[in-house]
């Protein structure tokens, strides 16, 4: 989820944790349980620093070590024992493990809900854990908690009364998600006037609950993509990835390893220039207004020799300026 989400969620969690009698009972553990929620519910997006060091270092690591299973218990560790020292140890301190591991933990669960995905399996597994339900940006998760949160701020109602009932209708709607979304992947066969044998579909969460972005991958290995709205599918874009030996020869920059660790929907193209190549990775995932902003490009000389790089999120007048910064 985005980061103004995981804040709703942290001060939401602290709400909830108004139930425990020994955190209703004292304001100091209140307190510091609150601060624990608030950071716990960051704390693994921490690897956002990353990004001041590269952005390949970033691409490949971000929602990776740091959503790992010994990272949720890491996380959970750091934070409690920063805020038992700062509360100099007049408080319960396994009231405050429970709550700051729940929300650490419900931060890493609900990143695995959208198609970014998080290695939350690791050490036990690498794989990418991306379950494509949730947006990244959810307006019912962050409209809800903010309401919630309203209502405790004036005192409209106990937050014994109000966070339960919240969450209660979170985990339906997580459900409802779930549901919703194997039950529209089991008719998408049924919808596509193109659909043959052989062929896979991924469904990718819009800002709308009824709407879904849809890719298709083809038995010879290209993409169509196209959207489903109010049970109409339509598709509006196809992407056949080339063959090339200066794509091949891109594979070994940094840039492009970490861009292919991170996905398994890439395609490449080439564009041949008088002075050299132009390899151009994308996923096919991620479609804007016709053009895929999450790239890997790679320019080298007519000798295969890298000229500049970049990976990340740009437009295609935003990477071309990148581009030409990074070659000349």
């Amino acid at each position: 989820m985005d980061t103004g989400t995981h804040l709703v969620f942290g001060l939401g969690l602290a709400g909830l944790a108004t139930v425990d009698p020994a955190v209703a009972a004292s304001p100091a553990l209140f307190g510091a349980v609150m601060t624990g929620t608030i950071i716990g519910s960051q704390a693994p997006d921490l690897d956002s620093f990353l990004r001041l060091k590269s952005n390949a270092l970033y691409i490949k690591n971000h929602r990776g070590a740091s959503h790992s299973l010994p990272a949720v218990l890491g996380w959970t560790a750091i934070i409690t024992a920063a805020i038992a020292w700062a509360w100099q140890g007049n408080i319960a301190w396994t009231n405050l493990v429970f709550w700051v591991l729940l929300a650490v933990s419900v931060h890493v669960f609900s990143d695995c809900f959208n198609t970014y995905g998080t290695q939350a399996a690791r050490p036990i597994s690498p794989k990418w854990i991306s379950w494509n339900i949730i947006h990244i940006f959810d307006p019912f998760l962050f409209i809800s908690h903010t309401a919630a949160l309203l209502l405790w701020a004036f005192g409209a109602a106990a937050p014994q009364i109000i966070f339960p009932i919240l969450y209660l209708f979170i985990v339906l709607y997580y459900v409802w998600r779930t549901l919703e979304h194997k039950r529209v992947a089991r008719s998408l066969p049924t919808l596509d006037p193109l659909a043959s044998e052989g062929e896979s579909y991924i469904l990718i969460p819009t800002l709308r609950p009824n709407s879904w972005n849809i890719v298709k991958q083809l038995q010879d290995g290209a993409f169509r993509i196209g959207d489903l709205r109010k049970g109409k599918l339509t598709w509006n874009g196809f992407a056949r990835c080339q063959e090339h030996p200066a794509i091949e020869q891109s594979k070994f920059d940094a840039s492009v390893k970490a861009f292919l660790y991170f996905t398994s929907f890439s395609c490449s193209e080439v564009t041949e220039h008088s002075w050299g190549y132009e390899v151009r990775w994308f996923d096919v995932r991620y479609r804007y207004r016709k053009q895929y902003p999450f790239v890997a490009v790679v320019v080298m000389d007519l000798d295969y020799k890298t000229l500049g790089s970049y990976v990340g999120w740009l437009s295609d007048e935003r990477l071309q300026k990148r581009l030409r910064m990074n070659t000349y």
